[in-house]
């Protein structure tokens, strides 16, 4: 249902309220509170709904008096009103309004008004003065360099994305431990709880015990006696301890190689190979529920170098390791024995001849901590995954600069800042694992994590308990705590903003979401693991309108091309692929396994001298000047916020059943909107096979999916076709496929 299935505000009767479940006299409450507001800011305007949602809803009505609040007041708005508006009180609170009203007119002059008027103006700043911009930043975030860039960009004729903080040494994780005037050793960095353990009180780990354990396994790390730069990977769910190990590796200037835990054997030796992995931390089962799902046997048949295997409760595994292998308590008693007695012997030396207790601590604690490997900003810290078009995945090196983009991203476009707690189920072997990571401990927040499911009321609760101030979520979590409910009974008045990616959203689930921590705004976020973070988002001194972006990110440029292949105006609307300014802070500027060129830039227009980066979405700038997603422009698709071939898909379903000769697969959107529903156009060898047999095929393509890609895969139709439509060079025609199954004229379906 839209605006127009709902009365105007003005129209709405106590009797319509009380239909939708309310009692007559809550409903007749209601009403009148609606008549003052409607009377003071009318039946339709933005300022109406701020009242509304400030003043008049709460999570315990029901959402359908939700909906009729929103979609009654405007019914007659037109495209992309705000569900949520900007308090101009509010605006000099946030990280972004306090830097403009002390910089404001320095960075501005005369066009500078205040935070909200000049926003836009300060982000086309942030784009064509770097050297400010990011200089300003850094100080404002409290990055520290052991030698500081001779300049923040410069430009290459040879390199379009330019080269960033040229010979400036530093080290990421080494400034997530880092004091600094506005950070204590006594803050709390993680917060945590395992499912099951919903009526315990949440775990807490302070920046003074996190540095202890980060030291702590970076000295291990150190006992393998790999070569400084060796990548070393993490196959674990993302809990304290698989951000201890993040951490530890990058301190100790090796690579982390990110490997999701839901991978099959096939897909985490794929990724292994081409990372050249010397080590793997992972754990040897993951406990969801009843359910004992086994990685560490997947890593094995993998066949992975050696492996540090965390045990999942105690310290008994479910089977023999490996010869090559170490057990986690062996591992970090490699630390002790091979560093910390002999600092010990020399501790007691020092009482020995008389020196003071105190300042012999003073002298052990140094020497028990771990020293940073500071490295250039073109080293490599971290290799992440991104499906292609060829069937192989794309290994994404993040550089050490990477980090800081992430963390800038979070500080200007979610707000957070020292005294934040921010929650986003991820996994490390997504970029929004790093991401959170970064994105919270740079900017002196404390991370949290709940080692389980995200979608029942345990995850409700823990946000409750931990008291969440962002929280970051994906479109399918928030339908699957919606059709639940699981959020009922929680308080989430913590939570300042949420914050989403990884799909396309749906407005009316985000009303719902809105709704359970009383109208904060969702800021939509999107971008890749090659950007590092977002290309365009939103922002807390703008409107935000459901399911859409506000802004380009700070620092980026967007540009819709259009039918012939150039931009479009930048103000004006439009639709069409979507280009980037290549010159992004923290973007990716190499690939190990595919010519970053050939990828991103060949063939793409030149606009005002410089050639546009791909990016490979189709958005469309509205008459309003919001942004919004309308899915992959190349044949990957999004399935639940993972990203992936067709030519993956297809390998495998080509070869389930002998009576397909070939298949297509795309990502179709619903038509409500929403993530991508996965479809298999078939071709048969025997065109008159039955139809009937169409639901035994989707099950063999769902087992093999969901065994040899990834268990999350699900095949929601099936269509068969006499042949595939192709390019005169014989090339699948995906695109035809999927206007036309978006269309509703499949020919079949389950």
């Amino acid at each position: 249902m839209g605006s127009k299935d709902y009365k105007s505000l003005d129209c709405i009767t106590t009797a319509d309220i009380a239909a939708l479940g309310i009692p007559d006299e809550k409903a007749d409450e209601l009403r009148r509170q609606l008549a003052g507001i409607v009377q003071n800011c009318g039946a339709g305007t933005p300022q109406t709904w701020h009242n509304i949602a400030k003043h008049l809803l709460t999570p315990e009505l029901p959402f359908s008096f939700h909906q009729m609040m929103y979609y009654g007041c405007y019914k007659y708005y037109g495209p992309d009103p705000p569900a949520w508006s900007r308090d101009p009180d509010d605006a000099n609170l946030t990280n972004v309004g306090k830097l403009l009203e002390n910089h404001g007119k320095e960075f501005l002059g005369s066009k500078y008004v205040d935070p909200i008027t000049s926003f836009l103006d300060f982000q086309e700043f942030s784009v064509k003065n770097p050297e400010v911009y990011w200089k300003t930043l850094f100080d404002k975030m409290n990055i520290s360099f052991s030698v500081p860039p001779v300049c923040i960009l410069r430009e290459d004729p040879t390199h379009p994305g330019g080269h960033w903080l040229p010979c400036a040494t530093t080290n990421p994780a080494n400034n997530c431990l880092s004091l600094n005037s506005e950070r204590t050793l006594e803050d709390i960095a993680v917060i945590w709880r395992d499912e099951g353990e919903d009526e315990l009180p949440i775990n807490k780990m302070t920046l003074k015990e996190l540095r202890k354990s980060v030291w702590l396994v970076a000295h291990a790390i150190e006992t393998l006696k790999l070569e400084k730069g060796s990548a070393i990977a993490i196959d674990m769910p993302m809990d304290v301890n698989s951000v201890v190990i993040y951490l530890a590796i990058v301190l100790a200037g090796y690579v982390v190689v990110s490997i999701a835990d839901s991978f099959a054997p096939d897909e985490i030796s794929a990724r292994l190979k081409i990372s050249n992995t010397k080590a793997i931390f992972t754990q040897d089962l993951i406990i969801r529920g009843d359910r004992k799902l086994p990685l560490y046997s997947r890593v094995v048949d993998a066949q992975s170098p050696m492996a540090i295997v965390i045990p999942t409760r105690g310290s008994s595994f479910s089977r023999m390791l490996r010869d090559i292998d170490i057990s986690w308590q062996s591992f970090l008693e490699r630390a002790y024995v091979s560093n910390f007695q002999s600092y010990f012997y020399l501790f007691f030396k020092d009482l020995r001849i008389g020196i003071n207790f105190d300042i012999g601590m003073e002298r052990l604690h140094k020497k028990l901590s771990f020293v940073a490997v500071e490295q250039t900003t073109e080293a490599f810290t971290n290799i992440l995954f991104s499906s292609g078009t060829t069937g192989e995945p794309k290994a994404i090196p993040w550089n050490v600069a990477t980090p800081f983009k992430a963390a800038a991203d979070a500080w200007c476009h979610m707000d957070i800042r020292k005294g934040d707690i921010v929650g986003w189920p991820t996994n490390l072997g997504w970029m929004m694992g790093p991401w959170l990571v970064y994105a919270s401990l740079l900017n002196g927040a404390s991370i949290a994590l709940y080692n389980g499911s995200p979608l029942g009321s345990g995850f409700a609760k823990f946000v409750q308990d931990a008291r969440v101030t962002m929280l970051g979520v994906i479109p399918s979590i928030v339908r699957a705590w919606k059709s639940t409910d699981a959020t009922a009974t929680y308080d989430w008045s913590a939570i300042r903003c949420f914050a989403s990616t990884g799909e396309a959203s749906n407005a009316d689930e985000y009303l719902w979401l809105m709704g359970r921590a009383r109208y904060k705004p969702v800021i939509e976020y999107c971008g890749g693991t090659e950007i590092g973070g977002g290309f365009v988002t939103g922002s807390l001194l703008q409107h935000q309108s459901l399911a859409a972006f506000s802004t380009p990110a700070m620092g980026c440029s967007l540009f819709i091309l259009g039918a012939d292949g150039f931009p479009i105006p930048q103000n004006g609307p439009g639709i069409g692929e979507l280009a980037l300014g290549p010159q992004m802070f923290g973007a990716s500027s190499t690939l190990l396994n595919a010519d970053h060129h050939d990828i991103y830039f060949k063939g793409m227009p030149v606009w005002n001298g410089k050639v546009l980066r791909r990016h490979g979405d189709v958005f469309e700038r509205t008459s309003r000047g919001y942004y919004r997603a309308h899915g992959r422009a190349d044949d990957t698709m999004n399935l639940g916020g993972i990203k992936v071939s067709s030519v993956e898909i297809e390998r495998i379903c080509n070869s389930v059943d002998t009576g397909v000769l070939e298949t297509a697969a795309v990502g179709v959107p619903p038509a409500g909107g929403g993530p991508e529903r996965l479809v298999i156009a078939v071709v048969f060898k025997n065109p008159d096979k039955p139809i009937t047999d169409l639901s035994n095929l989707s099950a063999s393509f769902n087992s093999a999916l969901q065994k040899k890609l990834n268990p999350l895969f699900k095949v929601s139709e099936i269509v068969p076709l006499p042949s595939l439509p192709r390019t005169a060079t014989n090339k699948v025609m995906r695109r035809v496929l999927r206007q036309q199954f978006s269309q509703g004229d499949q020919n079949s379906k389950l």
